[in-house]
């Protein structure tokens, strides 16, 4: 578990955050679990009404909460270490640049796939290179979210986009689901790259760097299938068994988790719904404006007057694609995201609850005396180092990311309403200059 207790040590050193937003909250708020951490929890709550017609959005600050309290071990990576000096010295330094593009199709006699070009440039000494070029395909980006959460089994991985058709899109290779999906890759690596702990993953260095042959060598370098099946037989059966007493601060975790799920689900349902109306009304605004100049054809009199109005309604059709745009690039995307983060969250809890219940049932039965209580006794200490460890990187995590949720939303809705501010301004000020022309011409006509 030393990736987990890299990341409560790299949270508490003052390690950059991820995100969208780009800002590093401070340190020294409460400890979820403090008398501080029920109000923690309770904020930036999004709150909708029955009827879905009004949102509105309860803020409050939250901060980091101390990590030194959980007295981690310093990261064993002397590469890790310098970086974490780096990194207090610069908090703004990133060494790590990805990008995903020239998506390429492919067509065997089996199947048809796309690959996307990854560069990574670094600075970092623990690759051989300062800039690598590989191809991958979507099956590869899953085998790496699945290894991180193997290896991190309650830090919070970054969510991939579906596998298949996002909502409005018809075709699974239709340009715009192709760009859809590439931006939405790039943003899953440079939220690993940009995690204190992730990013130090020897899988994804691998994913980065080996060429395909050797990437699905290294695929095959992990256990084997009857293993992996026992491992999960093991996790399915601790799930079922559930755990007596989880800790008050992670009963809140997940009654934040639940409320957060149900609203923002509720917001992209509607942003959605939104989004369709606002394309149906430009589509059908776009065949306004040349209806009135066939009109004006035909009507000497008003030939000025039909144009004036075709011209505002043109000035209005590229306002609302314009809108359109800037809901489909920068709202849509952020609320999905955050979509796919809460059925994240909720697999990284019952990850978390399996572990604990793995050791509820040794100390179960080490006081029926069930079984060798030496033994029994060895075990239950290794899992409560487990737990320990296990608990304290999912703190962490959580206030990292819940900071990084805050900023992103905030962040996107603050756009939106600029954007629309801007659109009604242009609409207006279009429609006050058409209204200007109309009434002059009817002072033309009048004398």
């Amino acid at each position: 578990m030393d990736g987990e207790r890299r990341a409560s040590q790299a949270l508490s050193s003052g390690l950059p955050e991820g995100g969208a937003g780009g800002e590093s909250p401070g340190d020294g708020g409460p400890v979820p679990g403090s008398s501080g951490s029920s109000a923690l929890l309770q904020a930036e709550v999004l709150d909708l009404d029955e009827d879905e017609d009004d949102l509105e959005v309860f803020s409050k600050d939250a901060s980091l909460m101390d990590m030194n309290s959980f007295s981690p071990m310093m990261p064993t990576s002397p590469l890790s270490m310098i970086n974490q000096v780096k990194f207090e010295d610069e908090p703004d330094l990133k060494d790590l640049f990805i990008t995903v593009d020239e998506p390429e199709s492919h067509v065997t006699t089996v199947e048809t796939f796309i690959t996307y070009r990854i560069i990574t440039k670094t600075s970092r000494g623990e690759f051989d290179s300062s800039e690598f070029e590989v191809r991958r395909r979507y099956q590869d980006f899953l085998w790496l979210k699945g290894k991180l959460e193997d290896a991190h089994p309650t830090l919070i991985i970054p969510p991939l986009p579906e596998k298949f058709i996002v909502k409005g899109m018809v075709e699974r290779f239709n340009d715009d689901f192709i760009e859809t999906r590439r931006k939405a890759l790039q943003k899953f690596l440079n939220r690993i790259a940009d995690h204190p702990t992730l990013t130090f993953n020897e899988d994804f260095k691998v994913f980065l760097t080996a060429q395909t042959w050797e990437l699905s060598s290294h695929k095959k370098q992990g256990p084997g299938l009857l293993s992996r099946m026992g491992q999960t037989v093991r996790a399915v059966a601790w799930s079922m068994r559930g755990v007596k007493s989880r800790p008050e601060e992670f009963m809140e975790m997940n009654n934040f988790i639940e409320m957060f799920s149900q609203k923002i689900n509720l917001i992209d349902k509607i942003s959605q719904r939104i989004y369709k109306e606002e394309r149906e009304y430009f589509d059908e605004m776009k065949e306004y404006g040349p209806v009135h100049i066939l009109w004006s054809a035909t009507e000497e009199d008003l030939v000025d007057t039909l144009k004036s109005v075709a011209s505002c309604v043109d000035k209005c059709c590229k306002a609302t694609e314009k809108r359109m745009s800037g809901l489909s690039e920068a709202l849509l995307p952020v609320v999905h995201e955050y979509v796919l983060y809460s059925e994240i969250l909720m697999g990284v809890m019952k990850r978390r609850d399996q572990i604990q219940a793995e050791l509820d049932s040794k100390v179960e039965a080490l006081t029926s005396k069930k079984a060798d209580t030496d033994l029994l006794t060895e075990e239950i200490g290794k899992l409560e180092d487990k737990v320990e460890c296990a608990n304290n990187a999912l703190k962490a995590d959580w206030e990292r990311w819940k900071q990084n949720m805050q900023n992103d939303i905030k962040s996107a809705f603050t756009d939106m309403a600029e954007e629309n501010i801007h659109y009604y301004e242009q609409v207006r000020t279009g429609l006050a200059r058409h209204s200007l022309a109309l009434y002059s011409e009817n002072e033309v006509m009048a004398r």
